[in-house]
This record gives structure tokens, sequence and C-alpha cells, in this order.
């Protein structure tokens, strides 16, 4: 799984005035939440944050926040949420929850599909029906993408299905195995 290290600070206002003050010094507001204890806020730099979550998005990441002024001075965590300005884009708030590296938990990973079937080049049609997987395992063991050959795909065969993919042996499948994801007609 793909790995991000953020700076924070943790933040010490609080209020819709002094957010709006701190995002026209170029700071974002985020809030950490873990499981059981009260939630950490905390503030980054605008642009460093931007240019992490354009790197991470759309991606399984675990960010390495380094939170300076925290009882914690690492902390683990995925995102859980960014809220966006609807006209201009820009980035209001970010939140985060913190994970345990150690304990099993849900991804969905994408499926990318490699090289051209023969069915293909012998005029059929490539159909993918699923272009995700959803897996379970500790954060550290999942892949970042299950890449599929498909180049032995032939026109009118039977495709191939969740069974056919090649994913790690820690971790477990959460599909039905017989579920069709690429075939050729």
């Amino acid at each position: 799984m793909l790995q991000v290290s953020l700076d924070s600070v943790v933040r010490t206002v609080f209020g819709k005035g002094p957010m709006r003050q701190l995002r026209m010094r170029e700071i974002t507001p985020a809030n950490l939440y873990s499981g059981g204890t009260a939630p950490v806020s905390l503030q980054f730099e605008t642009s460093k944050l931007y240019k992490s979550l354009l790197f991470i998005h759309r991606r399984n990441a675990v960010v390495t926040l380094q939170v300076a002024g925290d009882s914690k001075e690492q902390r683990h965590v995925l995102i859980q949420e960014i809220q966006k300005e609807p006209v201009s884009g820009n980035i209001l708030h970010v939140d985060f929850i913190e994970i345990d590296l150690k304990k099993p938990a849900k991804f969905t990973v994408p499926i990318e599909y490699v090289g051209t079937p023969k069915g293909v080049d012998l005029g059929g049609e490539l159909q993918v029906f699923k272009d995700s997987i959803q897996l379970r395992g500790c954060p550290m063991d999942i892949p970042d993408v299950v890449k599929v050959d498909i180049s032995s795909l032939e026109q009118g065969g039977a495709g191939l299905t969740y069974n056919d993919l090649a994913i790690p042996e820690n971790v477990e499948m959460l599909e039905k195995s017989d579920v069709t994801c690429v075939i050729v007609y």
C-alpha cells in the first residue's frame, strides 16, 4: 500500500471566523478521529496538503502524520473525508481516521487489465464488468492495484473471474469467487 508522510500542527483556534482567517493565511484545518478518544484538531500548510492529496487521489494510502504539539508524535491514518469549496475546488477541511497497522481492515483495490486479448485482435469486443475488488487484510499487506494479464482471452471464452486474480496470500478476498470480471464477446 502507498505511504505518504505529512507534517501538521495541533490547532488551537475554533469557530467560523478563525477558520476563515486560517484559510486566508493558506492554512487548512483538519480533524483526526481515533476510536474511543477525543478528536484532535490539526492544521496543515495548504500547498503541501494539496500536493499530497493529488498524489494519493483515488488510491489506498496510509498517511503518516507528524503532529507537532501532540502526545503522539507520529500517527498512521487514512483519509476519511475531504471537504471542498464547490465553485473554486479549494480544500476547506480534511477528516482523518487513525488506524492500527497490525489490525485487518476492508479496502477497495482497483483492478488493472494489462495486454490486448487475442479475441479482440480477431474482431471481438472486450467487456469489463468489474474494475475493483474488496480485500481484507493489514493495511501494509494490501496491494496498490491488482494487475491482470488478459492477453490470453479468446472470443467467446469463459473470461476471467475474481478467482483468477492473483492476490497476496495474507489478504482475504471478500468477493464471490465465481463472478466474471472481464470477457471477450
